[in-house]
C-alpha cells in the first residue's frame, strides 16, 4: 500500500502538470509575443487573408471556425476549444495550431506555415485586446496610404545636437541617431560633396575643372549655387527621364516574338524637355493621360500621350488582333494605377482587393476609360502620327499651298 501511495506521489504532480493550463506548459516552445503596437489591417488581416479565409471564411469554415469575425474566434469551433483568448495568447487555441503544438492539428494544412514574426504578431495581437475592425465587413480605419500625411512636431534637441541641423528634416536625423546612441559623420570634403549632388541630379560626375572650382570657392551660397547649375544642364532631365521612362515600359521596339522596331524617341524627347522646363506635375499627368483631349491640342501634348503607346505589340502571323489590343488595354490599366496611385490594381481583375480598397467594378470602370482605343491590322495602318520640328509644320503647309496653286495652273 505504502508503495503504491509512494507511486501516486509521484504520478500525481506529473499529471497535474500536463492537464494545467496552456500557459505554462507551452509559453516557453512559441514564439515571443510583439511587444510592439499590432495593428489588425496591416499585421493580421494579411495573416488571414493569405493563409487562413481560404478554409476559414464566411463560404466555407472548417471546423466550424470562422477567421474573418471576431465573434467566432472568440467563441470557438467544433472543437469546442476557445479560438482566442483576449489578453493570453499562449492560452489561445489558434497559437497553439499555427505553432504546430498539436501536430495533428496543425495550420494551416498545406502550404507554407507562419513564420515565427507572424506567429509572434498574433500572440501580440491578442495580448494586446485583439482589436478588431467595426463590423463584419472588416472596415476598419484608413490604410495609411490612403490617408492625408499630417506633418509631425518637430523633436526637441539640445543646443549641442542642435549644432548639427540645418533644417527640419535634419532634428529627426539626429534625434534618432541620439536615441541609438549615435553620433552624425563628419560633413564630407567639397570634392565628395559636389561628386554626390552631382551623380543625383545630372548622373554623371563632376569635371576636375568643376571640381577645382567648388573648392576654391568658400562663398556661403557655394552648394546652393552649383545645384543651381545642376538643375539647369540638359543632363539633369536626361538623369531624371530615365526612372520615369522605365515606369512608361518605354521601348524603341515593340516587344512580342518578332520585336520590331518603332519611332518612340519623340515621346522619350517630350519627358525629357518636360523635366527640364519644369513642368508642374499636375499638368505633366494630365498631357501623358489625355493631352489629346485639351482644348486645341499642341503638338508636344499628343505626342505626350506616347505614355500609353508603350505598350508591347504583337505583329506575328496568325495572332488575334482583338486579343492583343485587349491585353494592351489591361496593361494601360495596370500601369496607370501602379504610377499614379503606386498600387497593384491588377489584383482587381479577377477579384475585389483584397488588401486595398478596389473592387473588380473600379477595375472595369477604369478600364471603360481606356477602352476606346483602335489597333489597326497590320504595321502599315497601325496607329501613328506625324511629328515635325520646329518650323517643319509651316513649311509643309506653305508647299501644299504653292502646290495647289500649280496645279490650279495646270488645269486652267
Amino acid at each position: 500500500m505504502r508503495a503504491c501511495l509512494l507511486t501516486l506521489s509521484v504520478l500525481v504532480p506529473a499529471l497535474l502538470l500536463f492537464s494545467s493550463p496552456a500557459s505554462a506548459a507551452t509559453s516557453a516552445t512559441l514564439p515571443a509575443a510583439s511587444k510592439e503596437p499590432v495593428d489588425f489591417k496591416k499585421h493580421i488581416q494579411p495573416i488571414f487573408e493569405s493563409r487562413c479565409l481560404e478554409c476559414h471564411d464566411a463560404k466555407k469554415h472548417k471546423g466550424g471556425m470562422r477567421l474573418d469575425r471576431l465573434d467566432d474566434l472568440l467563441t470557438g469551433g467544433d472543437s469546442g476549444k476557445v479560438g482566442v483568448i483576449l489578453g493570453k495568447s499562449a492560452e489561445s487555441y489558434l497559437v497553439h495550431v499555427v505553432a504546430g503544438l498539436d501536430p495533428d492539428a496543425a495550420m494551416p494544412p498545406k502550404g507554407e506555415r507562419l513564420t515565427s514574426e507572424q506567429i509572434g504578431l498574433l500572440r501580440g495581437w491578442i495580448d494586446q485586446g485583439a482589436v478588431w475592425p467595426a463590423d463584419a465587413a472588416m472596415v476598419q480605419k484608413p490604410h495609411w496610404a490612403y490617408v492625408k500625411p499630417q506633418r509631425p512636431p518637430e523633436p526637441k534637441l539640445s543646443s549641442s545636437d542642435r549644432r548639427w541641423t540645418k533644417n527640419p528634416v535634419d532634428a529627426f536625423v539626429v534625434d534618432r541617431l541620439r536615441r541609438e546612441k549615435l553620433k552624425p559623420s563628419p560633413e564630407a570634403d567639397r570634392a565628395q560633396l559636389l561628386r554626390r549632388v552631382s551623380l543625383d541630379l545630372v548622373g554623371l560626375p563632376p569635371s576636375p575643372e568643376e571640381v577645382a572650382a567648388f573648392e576654391k570657392d568658400r562663398s556661403k551660397d557655394a552648394y546652393e549655387r552649383a545645384v543651381d547649375r545642376l538643375l539647369a544642364s540638359p543632363r539633369h532631365g536626361e538623369r531624371w527621364a530615365r526612372p520615369w521612362l522605365d515606369l512608361a515600359r518605354y521601348a524603341d521596339t515593340q516587344g512580342y516574338e518578332k520585336d520590331n522596331r518603332r519611332s518612340m524617341w519623340p515621346y522619350r524627347d517630350w519627358v525629357i524637355n518636360a523635366l527640364n522646363r519644369d513642368l508642374p506635375f499636375d499638368r505633366f499627368s494630365v498631357e501623358q493621360l489625355a493631352g489629346d483631349l485639351l482644348p486645341d491640342a499642341t503638338q508636344d501634348q499628343k505626342v505626350a500621350t506616347g505614355f500609353h503607346r508603350n505598350t508591347m505589340t504583337n505583329t506575328e502571323g496568325g495572332t488575334d488582333n482583338e486579343e492583343f489590343r485587349y491585353e494592351a488595354v489591361v496593361d494601360r490599366v495596370n500601369t496607370t494605377y501602379a504610377v499614379w496611385m503606386g498600387t497593384t490594381i491588377s489584383c482587381a481583375q479577377c477579384h475585389n482587393h483584397k488588401y486595398d480598397p478596389f473592387t473588380m467594378t473600379d477595375y472595369y470602370r477604369t478600364m471603360a476609360f481606356l477602352n476606346s482605343t483602335e489597333d489597326a491590322d497590320s504595321d502599315d495602318e497601325k496607329p501613328t502620327m506625324k511629328v515635325f520640328a520646329a518650323g517643319q509644320e509651316q513649311a509643309m503647309a506653305d508647299l501644299r499651298s504653292k502646290q495647289s496653286i500649280a496645279e490650279k495652273a495646270l488645269t486652267d
